[in-house]
């Protein structure tokens, strides 16, 4: 199958390495170009545009944000133009409903397929196609997505037929992963002010009622400080809560521990630490605590 892939960063690159490594004939676009050097090097020809990337049976788009989405679809170079009747955009971004809605729609007048495929994972599980996707779309092009999603993740979840229903459960999902970085912070900071240990701490809390994956990686992470490595950094943090209280706002839902999550990653940010993972909101808990 001939795929384009647009968004090569932390987790689009073992993405579309494993579309490659598959034997799919694939080009590969990043506005960054020298991120598409590892692929180029293994076979994967290399577009100089987003639409260049877009004219075969099946784009992939990852890109970080809504203002990025929008521009490579709807940009002078976008894929809406470029891609023939019939052809699939996959966008795996984390966008919002009302983005999500509208792209969906200027892809159906377009004549074109959408299929909404956001990801839950980190980059190290994207290397190992270990992520969970979350489709939503019609039923049949799904169907025919199914053998990449079969590359590239242990589980493919199918959520309706409305593309912006999988992005509105990522965003809720990144909230309830948000909601854990921030109690196991303010929990270990308690544990630590009162002479326990962060390891030991987190030994009895994976150990017993949270064995989750969530759990026992971010709270790996509080439990050795060892923020500096982001699989997901605060503006990630910022944009995917602020996205779902959007959501809630227009549908008349009140969240308000969502306003809070959303309060603790920008100042989280604000103290300097924008390029950190985003479990570093529990260093916040831990100078809040007098904790150094």
């Amino acid at each position: 199958m001939k795929i384009g892939f647009i968004g090569l960063g932390k987790m689009g690159l073992p993405v579309a390495e494993n579309i490659l490594n598959a034997g799919h004939d694939l080009t590969v676009y990043n506005r960054t170009a020298a991120k598409a050097d590892p692929l180029k090097d293994a076979g994967a020809s290399v577009a100089s545009s987003p639409a260049e990337a877009a004219t075969g049976d099946v784009v992939f788009t990852m890109p970080f944000s809504d203002d990025h989405m929008d521009e490579v679809v709807f940009g002078g170079d976008g894929i809406l133009a470029a891609m023939k009747p019939g052809a699939i955009h996959v966008c795996m971004s984390t966008l919002s409903v009302v983005t999500a809605d509208s792209i969906t729609q200027a892809h159906t007048d377009a004549g074109h397929r959408y299929i909404a495929a956001p990801v839950m994972g980190r980059p190290e599980m994207a290397a190992a196609a270990k992520l969970f996707v979350l489709a939503a779309g019609d039923s049949e092009t799904i169907m025919t997505l199914q053998p990449i999603f079969d590359v590239i993740s242990q589980r493919t979840f199918v959520l309706g037929d409305r593309p912006s229903q999988s992005n509105l459960i990522k965003l809720c999902l990144n909230f309830m992963a948000a909601s854990a970085i921030n109690s196991m912070g303010e929990s270990m900071a308690l544990a630590r002010k009162c002479g326990i240990s962060p390891d030991a701490y987190l030994e009895v809390f994976t150990g017993t009622i949270f064995p989750g994956v969530v759990y026992q990686t971010y709270g790996k992470i509080i439990a050795d400080e060892n923020y500096d490595s982001p699989g997901a950094d605060l503006d990630l943090g910022i944009k995917d809560v602020g996205q779902l209280i959007e959501a809630a706002t227009a549908q008349t839902v009140p969240m308000p521990i969502a306003s809070v999550l959303h309060n603790n990653f920008v100042m989280a940010k604000a103290r300097g630490n924008a390029d950190k993972d985003w479990a570093v909101v529990a260093k916040l808990m831990a100078e809040n605590a007098g904790i150094e």
